[in-house]
């Protein structure tokens, strides 16, 4: 097992001046490199033979080191779910409807609830048990949205979109004339 190393150009035959020669590996040098060259050899073999062995046995076997493949918590799963899918905002966004007493406090909670969050226009929409309390969140929403985005992260709530109680609820019976719309009809 002797390493052979190509000549350099221009001395095949006559030696030249400008190249010196290398020197010859010898002795315990030399034991080295053929030692190095047996295990890289014995190494390989092992690689192909364990691999052979695994696909016999069905592919990879868990073993004592931690892999993609171990159990997860609960939590470390979904927290994976999340990031592979890409809800972090979706996630965030519903985590702060969870918290919104604990972010606008509990009087304004009481009467405005978040209904919805439009990921595409970035937008809040809220909304209120009166047009007083309506009109009271219009003027916080510049410093809830700022509370918003420092809580979730730059830019994830552009607008806050209030919305006034409804209006009273639709009543389908026996008095009601075809066609009719409802007290829209009447005063509208």
């Amino acid at each position: 097992m002797s390493e052979q190393r190509p000549e350099a150009p221009g001395t095949a035959g006559d030696p030249s001046p400008q190249q010196p020669k290398t020197p010859e590996h010898s002795g315990v040098d030399l034991a080295r490199v053929a030692l190095r060259a047996a295990k890289e050899q014995a190494r390989a073999r092992g690689n192909a033979a364990q691999q052979k062995k695994q696909a016999r046995r069905g592919g990879l076997r868990s073993g004592a080191r931690a892999d993609g493949r171990d159990p997860l918590s609960l939590g470390a799963a979904i927290n994976r779910l999340i990031t592979e899918r890409g809800w972090e905002t979706p996630a965030a966004v519903g985590g702060v409807m969870g918290r919104w007493p604990q972010i606008v406090g509990p009087e304004v909670a009481l009467h405005c609830e978040p209904q919805k969050y439009d990921e595409d226009a970035r937008v809040l929409t809220v909304q209120c048990d009166s047009t007083a309390w309506a009109t009271q969140l219009r003027l916080l929403a510049p410093q809830l949205v700022a509370r918003l985005n420092a809580d979730l992260g730059q830019g994830t709530v552009k607008m806050i979109k209030v919305l006034g109680p409804g209006g009273p609820a639709r009543r389908y019976g026996p008095l009601r004339a075809p066609g009719s719309t409802g007290p829209g009809d009447t005063y509208g």
